[in-house]
């Protein structure tokens, strides 16, 4: 399996809307531009990982990053809840870290 960060955003930007839920009108555009924003970033870190060049404690500590900056941005929309915003980011980042992951083992 090839990582395609496109076919991930696209996974991402759903789990964000299934967990805004009725917020989804309000947050939609916001969503879809921060993770455009960092579609460059996450394409790193992906390729990073895949190659071995950097390691999977290393890997778990940026995406835990990665989820703080998420739910600082989908908290910032100020439609949604803290407790949904941090669930949307968690759903968002579960999703790249398990396609990175898959990808992963199918290479090996």
């Amino acid at each position: 399996m090839n990582f395609d960060i496109n076919e991930v955003l696209f996974q991402m930007t759903d789990a964000i809307k299934q967990n805004v839920a009725e917020n989804w009108d309000e947050v939609k555009t916001p969503a879809n531009n921060f993770l455009q924003n960092r579609k460059e970033r996450y394409t790193l870190l992906a390729d990073l990982l895949i190659n071995n060049e950097i390691s999977q404690p290393r890997f778990d500590s940026r995406m835990e990053d990665e989820k703080l900056i998420a739910e600082a941005e989908f908290h910032a929309i100020a439609v949604i809840s803290k407790a949904i915003a941090q669930k949307a980011a968690n759903a968002a980042i579960d999703i790249f870290q398990n396609a990175v992951k898959a990808a992963i083992t199918v290479a090996t």
